[in-house]
């Protein structure tokens, strides 16, 4: 099983000495990453900020870098940050889970997303 994943930054973070890193690798989320994000005091001040929090957390390398850290994660490009939630969604594989269910007037069978989070 795979578990880490290597990337490369569509624009790149560029340091204060303006050196470009562009290539990087991003872990498999852990349900603790998510719980202690919602924790963080910034998040709790500024939901949004969540994403930040939990990217600092999965992105275990961004070459030349000693590590990388909230405010890193705040000085990408939207681009580069655009791609890692991506990214993040596509390996953590962040879908809604399904059922089949069977149309009652014709018998088709078909895949229907679960909502476990509102109505409707």
């Amino acid at each position: 099983m795979t578990t880490v994943y290597d990337f490369e930054l569509p624009k790149g973070f560029v340091d204060q000495q303006g050196i470009v890193h562009k290539r990087g690798k991003m872990r498999l989320a852990t349900a603790g990453d998510e719980i202690a994000a919602t924790r963080d005091p910034r998040v709790l001040s500024n939901p949004s900020y969540l994403t930040i929090v939990v990217l600092a957390a999965v992105i275990t390398e961004l070459e030349g870098l000693d590590a990388v850290v909230p405010s890193t994660v705040e000085r990408f490009f939207t681009a580069d940050l655009a791609f890692l939630q991506d990214m993040y969604q596509r390996i953590n594989n962040v879908e809604p889970p399904t059922m089949r269910a069977v149309c009652p007037d014709c018998g088709k069978i078909f895949e229907v997303p679960i909502n476990f989070t509102r109505e409707g």
